[in-house]
């Protein structure tokens, strides 16, 4: 991890400016620890807050919610459409990016420009800590940064270790009915299905967030099905239709669990919070 406290010694003897890698490895070269901040991504804007740098943010992008001080913060557009107007207006020093999230002709768009562009992506749930450790490096907390990011590694690793021998078996994560969307290898929730001792049936799925169809479902054959859905009348009328199936394993046993807690696909350090409800949940 580049810190921005030790590139600043080695800016005044060789006039280099300072730099930090994004979460893509990228270098972004700024002259001073980013004072003003455009974050395009609610996970990231999430864990700017966790770094300490909550109020470095001039702008920030719609379901910017989380914490509840970021609906306080200016909009400049969404994951597809951005007013790169009112994103100039806000003079950032640094522009914030969901590589996955955000609209690839809108991020060329904001380096056409010349603005300084950081790549935000987390593909694992232990990657959350070392994401709040780079954001508290670019924008120079990390003397809260690195302590909050200690305190989320420490929890993980717990979850880790608690569940590390558990054999909970197969799940498939339904997040929508018509059709019916899972989440394959590439999506974070696969991985806290696995830190709870289960496997996610469609881990074997490059997409993140793949269509399958219910004979796919049939042959699979999960223990258990965990459907997450907006709220809890829609979880339960999707997990009603799957009682229509009494061949399913999950069906047979009543392993047929509603999930409305919206943390687990905030992308942002609640993750760690809903992470650990959840496991709690499936192991009742």
């Amino acid at each position: 991890m580049a810190a921005f406290g030790a590139a600043s010694a080695g800016a005044g003897a060789t006039g280099a400016p300072p730099s930090i890698r994004d979460d893509e490895g990228q270098t972004i070269a700024l002259k001073f620890p980013a004072a003003r901040i455009v974050s395009l991504a609610p996970g990231a804007t999430a864990m700017m807050f966790a770094a300490g740098a909550g109020a470095h943010i001039v702008g920030t992008s719609d379901y910017s919610n989380e914490p509840e001080a970021a609906q306080r913060i200016e909009r400049v557009g969404d994951s597809q459409s951005l007013d790169i107007e009112r994103i100039l207006a806000l003079h950032p020093d640094v522009v914030v990016v969901w590589s996955s999230g955000n609209s690839a002709a809108q991020i060329a768009k904001l380096e056409r420009v010349g603005l300084p562009v950081y790549r935000h992506r987390i593909r694992r749930l232990a990657d959350i800590p070392d994401s709040v450790r780079r954001f508290g490096a670019l924008a120079g907390t990390s003397e809260v940064a690195m302590p909050a990011a200690d305190e989320l590694n420490a929890r993980i690793a717990a979850l880790e270790q608690r569940y590390a021998a558990g054999s909970g078996g197969t799940m498939l994560v339904q997040v929508w009915d018509h059709p019916i969307y899972t989440v394959g290898q590439s999506e974070l929730m696969t991985d806290v299905v696995a830190i709870c001792g289960y496997r996610n049936i469609y881990a074997d799925l490059p997409e993140a967030g793949p269509a399958v169809s219910l004979e796919s479902v049939l042959e699979r054959n999960p223990d258990v099905i965990l459907v997450v859905g907006p709220d809890r009348a829609a979880a339960d009328e999707w997990l009603h239709g799957w009682r229509a199936y009494p061949t399913l394993k999950a069906v047979r046993t009543g392993r047929l669990i509603p999930w409305t807690d919206q943390r687990l696909s905030r992308l942002g350090p609640s993750m760690v919070d809903a992470t650990e409800a959840l496991c709690s949940a499936l192991w009742r």
